[in-house]
């Protein structure tokens, strides 16, 4: 709930990639002090939103993103795995409600969803609305049709990200174009669901590289309703495995940027967390970030454990008053559990083709 009246002149989509360098150029408290106040305006400084996120289908995923260990062009020892079966996902989701989440995010490793499949996703998507969650997919590019089959279904968020800058990303993806993942937002947002969509930081992007993907971000015709940004998790096997350490400064500079680009959007602590310390997740939270995945595994790269994530919130003091009906480990056995090992159950059938 916000704590001042809105102020509509803080909702722009005219942004500069050079306005936006002096933004992230500013005196570091400067920056942070202004992010904290617009922050202020929109959302309670101390509640944070909690997501779970299960991969219901992991590997084979024929395009070349440079970070990513599902793509089927490098060898990172990760084994393919058959799409989940609805029951399977449905008892995961159960479980991460328990836990205190109130979304669950479902995505697969496809280029896109066949049709073969979307009656398989659509009906994850009214299994979990059942159980009470906001449910969000992250299934790869989608057409009008299916956007709308989504929308249909319930589907309250669609995961896609732009990754980087316009200029930067022929370096990291070259399977899809950057036209390819603006028209998925465009059928997203035009089928009525909300978008989430965010970038990756630490893959060798220059700064103006980072204020290019924020002006992407924050010039849509609406601003995405969560802005996941991720700090790259750097995988053997994949090109970027050497990639040098980003400085933490930079991360939360970008989060406080985010943050006064997009005032009314949740901007979200994703993939990179294992690697932060407390005090530079409380930064983050300080400089407007207000989400964070929930549980030891975030698709296929490691996330803090549930239960670290509750003790540091009651250290900060927040999401005082959300209510966890069972303990937060339950969430991270179960979401851990690998599903290789029960891929030939009743409770999977074989969709690894792409």
């Amino acid at each position: 709930m916000a704590h001042a009246a809105e102020n509509t002149h803080d909702i722009r989509h005219d942004w500069t990639v050079a306005e936006v360098e002096q933004l992230l150029n500013l005196p570091f408290n400067d920056l942070l002090f202004r992010a904290q106040t617009i922050h202020r305006q929109y959302f309670d400084p101390n509640a944070v939103q909690v997501s779970t996120l299960l991969s219901i289908k992991t590997g084979a995923c024929p395009e070349d993103c440079a970070y990513c260990p599902q793509s089927a062009r490098y060898d990172t020892k990760l084994e393919k795995e058959k799409l989940m079966e609805v029951e399977a996902v449905i008892e995961k989701a159960k479980a991460a409600k328990a836990a205190g989440s109130d979304r669950f995010c479902m995505g697969a490793a496809w280029r896109s969803p066949r049709e073969k499949d979307m009656p398989y996703v659509i009906a994850m998507v009214k299994g979990v609305k059942e159980l009470g969650l906001e449910t969000c997919m992250t299934l790869g590019m989608l057409d009008n049709q299916k956007a709308d089959a989504l929308a249909e279904a319930g589907l309250d968020y669609y995961n896609h990200n732009l990754d980087t800058s316009p200029e930067y990303y022929g370096e990291i993806i070259t399977t899809r174009t950057y036209s390819d993942r603006l028209n998925t937002l465009a059928n997203v947002r035009n089928a009525g669901m909300k978008v989430c969509s965010g970038g990756i930081l630490g893959m060798g992007e220059t700064h103006r590289d980072r204020a290019g993907l924020l002006v992407q971000l924050a010039n849509l015709p609406a601003h995405p309703d969560s802005v996941p940004i991720n700090q790259l998790v750097k995988v053997a096997g994949t090109p970027l495995e050497n990639e040098g350490d980003l400085d933490p400064l930079d991360f939360i500079r970008t989060i406080a940027a985010a943050r006064i680009m997009m005032p009314k959007s949740h901007v979200r602590l994703s993939a990179g967390r294992e690697e932060m310390s407390e005090e530079m997740q409380a930064m983050c939270f300080f400089a407007g970030a207000n989400s964070i995945f929930y549980g030891e595994c975030l698709l296929t790269t490691p996330n803090p454990a549930a239960n670290k994530d509750q003790a540091l919130f009651r250290k900060l003091g927040i999401n005082s008053n959300h209510r966890v009906t069972q303990a937060p480990q339950e969430l991270d056995e179960i979401l851990v559990q690998p599903a290789a090992a029960t891929a030939d159950s009743e409770l999977f059938y074989n969709a690894s083709a792409v």
